[in-house]
This record gives C-alpha cells, sequence and structure tokens, in this order.
C-alpha cells in the first residue's frame, strides 16, 4: 500500500435503478445487504472421526436495504408499490456508485435482477419532530464489483 493512501469515506454514493431515472430517486439515507458468504455441505469419511470436509456448495446473497426520506413522487416507489398491490414483480438492476470528493466513481457494486420483499413507512408521531423514513428491502439474484 502506497505511502499516504486513505480509505474511502462511506458517505458520498448513489444508488441508480435501471427503472428511474428522476434525480431524487438515487439519493439514500443507507445501503446495506451487499455481502455474499458460501453454502457449504458437511461430508464425512468413513473411519475419519477428527473432522468433516465442508465443501462450498453455492453463493448466497443478503437481502439489500435501502432508507431515505420519503418522497411523494417516486419511479421507485411505483415500481414497489405495482408489486405488492398489482404482484407486478419486474426485475430491476441496480448500481451503487461510491464516489470520490470530485463525484468521480471509485467502485461500483451492480445487483442483479433485484425485486421488492418488503416496504415500510417509519411511524408517524406528533411528539416528535422527525423526517419521514421509508425503508425498501430488495431480493436480488447476485452483485459484480467493477
Amino acid at each position: 500500500m502506497a505511502a499516504g493512501y486513505y480509505p474511502p469515506w462511506g458517505f458520498y454514493y448513489k444508488v441508480e435503478f435501471a427503472i428511474s431515472k428522476a434525480a431524487d430517486d438515487v439519493r439514500f439515507q443507507t445501503v446495506s445487504g451487499l455481502s455474499v458468504e458460501y453454502d457449504y455441505e458437511s461430508f464425512k469419511e468413513g473411519g475419519e472421526n477428527r473432522f468433516e470436509h465442508k465443501l462450498p456448495v453455492r453463493t448466497k446473497y443478503a437481502d439489500m436495504v435501502l432508507k431515505r426520506g420519503m418522497l411523494t413522487s417516486s419511479d421507485v416507489i411505483k415500481w414497489c408499490l405495482a408489486a405488492f398491490r398489482d404482484r407486478e414483480f419486474t426485475p430491476s438492476d441496480i448500481s451503487v456508485i461510491l464516489m470520490n470528493e470530485k463525484g468521480e466513481p471509485l467502485r461500483t457494486w451492480s445487483v442483479a435482477h433485484a425485486v421488492p420483499k418488503k416496504w415500510l413507512v417509519s411511524d408517524l408521531n406528533a411528539n416528535e419532530n422527525s423526517v419521514v423514513i421509508e425503508t425498501m428491502e430488495l431480493a436480488y439474484r447476485y452483485f459484480t464489483i467493477r
């Protein structure tokens, strides 16, 4: 690692949906669920009692969770509501783009075939002065990193 290198900050990013070109639909407060792990199968060898063989079977991707201040007009929310209200599941590719201080892409996670799994709105409370947050949980097939 070169001297003077600093890891990038995690607060300057955007989330681009293939189903929306609206400027407001790229802004999210938090993005989580960009993780992958292997499922393993265990095999026992006859006569070997000290351990089991564990072999990788397939990769498993976590659900993506996106949070933002509620928008009153959004193509992404229309997409979610079409899935929940009308059972129209139209997959969308998503790009999560981490940027540097000049707004140039540093790293892009390309999420394939995302569909809505859950949508919720934060509690409405007359005793608090807080922004209404909407949360979307999305299932997807896989992601690649560029």
